[in-house]
């Protein structure tokens, strides 16, 4: 078996490695034959990004697709360029990998951003209705936590197509260092989810004294033994999870937390009353989490022992603002090499050039 630093080591390589071999970077959005700059309209929330190059990696692949879920959305979509590019370099066969993006509120730059960076990227995306949970929504710690859009993984039976069975759902503060094609071929053993568990974390933590004082609420777990499980990183049967009803059962704890405060985080704990102890376990490898510190100060953490196949920086802190304002933490500078982040872009006069 591998060890930590060994993954790290071919990932950081093998970036580098690929890099040099690419064509300089454009400096608009792709339309045919020509580059057209950004409209001075754009919003300046959407960065810019390179080119990342085309990655054909395995001899043979058969024609197998992988479902990817991801939400699409200006703040986080410099994480999810990298995410997306560690995925595709890591793949045995990336072209078999099919992106399925969610986003909340259309916004054409981002799209834009996604198909020039990416002009080879298997790609589909969806409108989630914000409305489905404006209602339900009680707030958390941290405000991005109380987001609609961080709430659509509830609803992905209802937002893919029929075709699709299975997906993985990833958030976009993570890069991937393994395969993502050994997490899809996971045995979820008729379970409607698989991700890896963390038994020895106080379960009791998640929820408040209310929940667990109130015999009604905390009988929830009677005849399981939940551990914690972290919603960033998800294999999922979106097929038994229509048939489970499953997002109504989310949505039920989501109006008892209105009613009642029975726990402080945001899409995470729903999650936990209805399925914790009742899921597929995967190897820890993928889910290195809790990279971006806690959910209030964002302190620096160090990776935990073991091998890994993923990075995933949830809490506070993300790599790419800890990068810019210089006050970075170790792990961070393992997140820079899939950074496709342009500072600035080309400034040539001409609307169109060849």
């Amino acid at each position: 078996m591998a060890t930590t630093s060994t993954f790290i080591f071919i990932g950081l390589l093998s970036l580098l490695l690929s890099a040099s071999s690419a064509a300089p970077p454009s400096s608009g959005i792709r339309l045919g034959g020509f580059i057209r700059r950004p409209s001075s309209s754009s919003s300046s929330r959407v960065p810019f990004f390179h080119e990342a190059p085309a990655f054909r990696n395995g001899d043979s692949c058969n024609t197998q697709t992988i479902h990817i879920t991801m939400t699409l959305d200006a703040n986080y979509l410099r994480g999810t360029m990298a995410a997306v590019l560690s995925i595709l370099q890591h793949s045995t066969c990336p072209q078999n990998i099919e992106f399925h993006f969610l986003y909340s509120n259309f916004e054409p730059d981002v799209y834009s951003s996604i198909n020039s960076t990416f002009p080879y990227l298997n790609l589909k995306v969806y409108k989630f209705d914000s409305n489905r949970v404006r209602g339900k929504i009680s707030k958390s710690v941290r405000q991005a936590l109380d987001q609609p859009l961080n709430y659509a993984r509830i609803y992905l039976a209802d937002i893919m197509p029929a075709n699709v069975k299975r997906v993985i759902y990833l958030d976009s503060d993570l890069v991937v260092v393994d395969d993502i094609g050994k997490l899809w071929d996971v045995d979820l053993e008729g379970r409607v989810l698989a991700a890896p568990e963390y038994c020895h974390a106080n379960f009791t933590n998640f929820f408040t004294d209310l929940f667990w004082s109130d015999r009604n609420l905390a009988k929830t777990f009677d005849g399981r033994d939940p551990c914690y499980f972290n919603t960033g990183v998800m294999v999922m049967n979106v097929e038994k999870w229509r048939q489970g009803g499953y997002s109504q059962r989310v949505e039920e704890w989501m109006v008892v937390q209105k009613q009642k405060r029975i726990y402080h985080l945001g899409s995470l704990p729903p999650f936990l009353l209805v399925l914790a102890g009742n899921i597929k376990g995967v190897d820890h490898r993928w889910n290195q989490h809790g990279l971006g510190g806690d959910n209030i100060e964002g302190k620096c953490r160090n990776l935990h022992p073991g091998p890994i196949s993923l990075l995933h920086w949830s809490g506070k802190g993300k790599p790419w603002l800890r990068l810019d304002s210089r006050k970075p933490c170790t792990v961070d500078h393992l997140w820079a090499p899939y950074d496709l982040y342009r500072p600035s872009p080309s400034t040539h006069s001409p609307e169109l050039e060849e």
